[in-house]
């Protein structure tokens, strides 16, 4: 076993190994960024060195900046998690020429799944089913139309060197093939540089289950039984769960038996997943081969009691598989969620910004969070915007899923968009929670097709939610006055009071939230021991008290509530029955007056792509005006109102930080 490992990656997963070496005494070095200097993963381990700027071109992804360390701490071997460098060639090679351990698969073996069409023909060989389709390597388009013939509409034309979704068309009948091979390999040049493309046939409502491989240089390799990775936005994941809900033994034996196959056909050594696609009849194909660990694995890890990342390091270091396929079994069911910082209502954009409040659901045999942030980290623009992983074990599936209602219900994130809430409404609803007894419910168009369900209108902030607010403000002006009065000469002054007293007027408050597009006025009538609160709904009699860190308790009316209060300049966020809500006091500068013109800021930190308008243009509403790229998106700054541009700030190429002024704007008068 080694006895010193760098770890080339950073967040939560470069923690989460740090984790396992530590158990096992083996000590680890950080490599980071200039902005992952104060990084969780930073601290996680025993030493830390810096390796180039914020941008992974620049740090994260320069093998020879990440060799010279290996060197000069005395690594023996390097563990790349996932993402950045975990499935390169040139840098498994650069390992090996180096003398370090790459604690992962040959580089022959990335190679030969690196490629679509490559990875597909072996897997024929192999006798791994495939979807029936075209993989060759003649691209002549007359060729690839009379293959989608013979295949049968609907076609999918995939480009080989791809990924994320990109180069990629659906096409369900011959007269918009030509023009729809002709997009897929515009795009895909673009993004690879490499326009060949595959055909196949498209699976409607297809199912996205892989299997966990795992393969020691003694010859031995086994799977850890399979995962559900069906609910997905944009391609990518949102939850998975171990065992694959309705999965007959039969069909996981089936797939077990071809994955294990799938991987002996490269020869390959490690940890390693192979996915498949699954059609409404149950059928199953080989999709691709993940030569790394995935994201998902602690699901695997939940059902299994294992630790996969111990595996990795024991079959890196020439160690025997510890089990054999008769020694691993299934135990109960887990399921992974992926807390993100972005905005589900707006296509999912990431969010950046400072994590200014952040209560994770407590650490149990069930529960599970696995996070490389802390209260009062930035989300940045360089980086995948994850906060946390969440997993959560049971028995069996129906009582996984209360584990995870609840985990997520306790789940608190503020300070930047999250999509906390859109989880919980994803694992309340029906399609998710029935899928191991309805298993058709369950496939890859599940979010699209409840998109209605998945993101109802908003209905504005309750009664309840709207007198938590009010009490917290009130209470806190009641600390406040307490406060100023324990300082002051004369702490018995009137002038310190918060009972509500004022001089020839009646005790009221008025408070004055802003909710979305809606103003609220609140009247707090002091009475007592107790406030009466003129709500929306009419008006209740509330007590509560309130702790420093912003948990409140409130009676309101006779029913009691427990709510957290996160307050932010002028913002408030108030987490309350499982549910998060986010309103601003009414001040100055959010009031009619400031809208009249000013300013128009940067949503987050970026680069300005394209500037529209320059000084003097007159513009209409919703016009853009600005477009910036952050995250590796696209984000349009639009006209709030017809008006005016008076004054342009930055350059298209020009860097942004959040909250920059872009430009100034003057309203046309009502």
């Amino acid at each position: 076993m080694f006895d010193k490992i760098l770890i080339a990656n950073r967040g939560e997963i470069a923690c989460r190994i740090a984790r396992t070496a530590r158990r096992l005494g083996i000590r680890t070095v950080a490599v980071h960024s200039e902005a992952d200097a104060h990084a969780l993963h930073v601290e996680a381990c025993d030493e830390a060195h810096l390796i180039g700027p914020a941008a992974a071109r620049d740090s994260y992804l320069r093998i020879d900046r990440i060799l010279d360390v290996a060197a000069r701490t005395g690594a023996q071997a390097i563990h790349p998690g996932y993402g950045f460098l975990s499935e390169n060639e040139a840098f498994a090679e650069a390992c090996a020429a180096a003398g370090v351990v790459f604690i992962g698969p040959p580089a022959d073996a990335i190679r030969a799944m690196g490629s679509k069409s490559n990875s597909k023909a072996l897997m024929e060989a192999a006798g791994v089913p495939l979807v029936p389709g075209y993989h060759g390597e003649d691209q002549d388009p007359a060729l690839l139309a009379r293959e989608a013939v013979r295949i049968g509409f609907p076609v999918l034309i995939k480009a080989s060197a791809g990924g994320g979704g990109k180069g990629m068309r659906i096409v369900r009948d011959p007269v918009g093939f030509a023009e729809a091979l002709a997009s897929a390999k515009r795009e895909a040049v673009s993004s690879f540089g490499d326009d060949r493309v595959l055909v196949e046939r498209y699976l409607d409502r297809p199912r996205h289950i892989e299997l966990q491989v795992f393969a020691d240089t003694h010859g031995q390799c086994i799977h850890l039984f399979e995962r559900d990775c069906s609910v997905q936005r944009r391609h990518q994941k949102v939850l998975e769960e171990a065992p694959a809900p309705g999965l007959s033994v039969q069909r996981r034996r089936q797939m077990g038996s071809a994955a294990v196959a799938a991987a002996r056909a490269v020869n390959y050594v490690g940890a390693g997943t192979v996915e498949f696609i699954q059609d409404s009849s149950g059928e199953f194909f080989f999709m691709e081969m993940n030569t790394r660990l995935q994201v998902e694995h602690p699901v695997t890890e939940m059902i299994t009691g294992l630790d996969l990342v111990e595996w990795q390091l024991r079959v890196a270091s020439g160690e025997p598989l510890p089990l054999s396929q008769e020694q691993v079994a299934i135990h109960g069911h887990a399921i992974e969620a992926r807390v993100y910082a972005e905005d589900p209502a707006r296509d999912f954009v990431p969010a950046i910004g400072r994590v200014v409040h952040l209560r994770e659901p407590a650490a149990s045999a069930h529960v599970r969070v696995d996070t490389g942030v802390r209260e009062g980290d930035e989300i940045g623009v360089h980086y995948d915007p994850m906060i946390a992983k969440l997993v959560c074990w049971d028995v069996d599936r129906d009582a996984a899923l209360r584990r995870m209602r609840q985990a997520l219900g306790e789940y608190q994130v503020a300070g930047l968009a999250n999509n906390l809430q859109f989880l919980s409404a994803v694992v309340a609803h029906r399609a998710f929670a029935k899928a191991h007894v309805e298993p058709g419910l369950l496939d890859t168009g599940l979010i699209e097709r409840h998109r209605s369900e998945l993101f109802p209108e908003s209905t504005g902030a309750d009664d309840t939610v709207l007198a938590v607010a009010a009490m917290a403000e009130l209470l806190r002006a009641r600390a406040d006055a307490q406060a100023r009065a324990a300082r002051s000469a004369d702490p018995f002054s009137p002038w310190h009071s918060a009972s509500g007293w004022r001089l020839n007027q009646d005790n009221h408050h008025v408070l004055r939230f802003v909710d979305g597009d809606r103003a609220v006025a609140i009247v707090a009538h002091y009475r007592g021991d107790a406030f009466e609160l003129e709500l929306p709904g009419g008006s209740r009699r509330v007590t509560g008290e309130a702790d420093a860190d912003g948990r409140i308790t409130i009676d309101l009316g006779g029913a009691r509530v427990l709510a957290q209060v996160v307050r932010r300049d002028h913002a408030l966020t108030i987490f309350c029955d499982g549910r998060s809500h986010r309103l601003d006091l009414e001040t100055p500068a959010t009031g009619d007056a400031a809208d009249a013109g000013g300013s128009l800021s940067a949503p987050m930190p970026g680069t300005v792509i394209e500037v529209l308008v320059k000084a003097g243009d007159r513009v209409e509403k919703g016009a853009a005006l600005v477009i910036l790229e952050a995250m590796k998106m696209q984000h349009t700054i639009a006209a709030p109102a017809t008006g005016t541009v008076s004054a342009v700030y930055f350059a298209a190429g020009e860097q942004v930080t959040d909250g920059a002024e872009l430009l100034a704007f003057e309203r046309d008068a009502a």
